[in-house]
């Protein structure tokens, strides 16, 4: 396993859009290990390939206390959502930021396992949010994208501020 580095807001890579995996193999199984091992050292609980410049539809989530129940999911979609609920998000790609963001309260997700296995996940929650905004990722978009343009464009600056001053 490997960590692999991870891409910082406002980074052009970050708006690629993820194209499907064709089959689960080796490689991907391999990928998950390594996303895995990433978001734990990071530490997170959820990572997309996206963030890691690769640009398949592979998100690793892991909401447990103790990291011991690690979810992968290949080529998810999102087949039902409902309600609204407003969470405080962060994200390992724009670090120390969290702000509140509106999202489904409870969605059913169909995605392949790491045996290309298709299955159907119903969740709520944390979990709700954390694969909404993993799979935002896949589609190319960054959480702060849903707040104001004013506050993106504070955001922005903060962030270049704060890259210029760890140089």
């Amino acid at each position: 396993m490997a960590i692999l580095p991870i891409i910082h807001y406002p980074d052009e890579r970050l708006h690629t859009q993820a194209k499907p995996v064709d089959l689960v193999d080796s490689r991907i199984r391999q990928l998950v290990a390594d996303m895995a091992e990433t978001m734990y050292a990071a530490p997170g609980i959820g990572l997309a390939a996206t963030q890691v410049d690769v640009h398949l539809q592979v998100i690793v989530i892991d909401i447990s206390e103790n990291h011991d129940k690690l979810f992968s999911l290949i080529n998810p979609v999102i087949v039902k959502a409902e309600g609204r609920a407003i969470h405080e998000e962060g994200c390992l790609s724009v670090p120390g930021i969290y702000e509140p963001v509106a999202r489904a309260a409870h969605i059913s997700v169909k995605f392949l396992d790491l045996e290309g296995k298709e299955l159907v996940l119903e969740a709520e929650g944390l979990l709700a949010v954390c694969i909404q905004h993993e799979m935002d990722h896949l589609k190319g978009k960054v959480f702060v994208e849903y707040l104001s343009q004013l506050k993106q464009a504070r955001l922005k600056q903060k962030l270049k501020k704060r890259a210029r001053e760890t140089m």
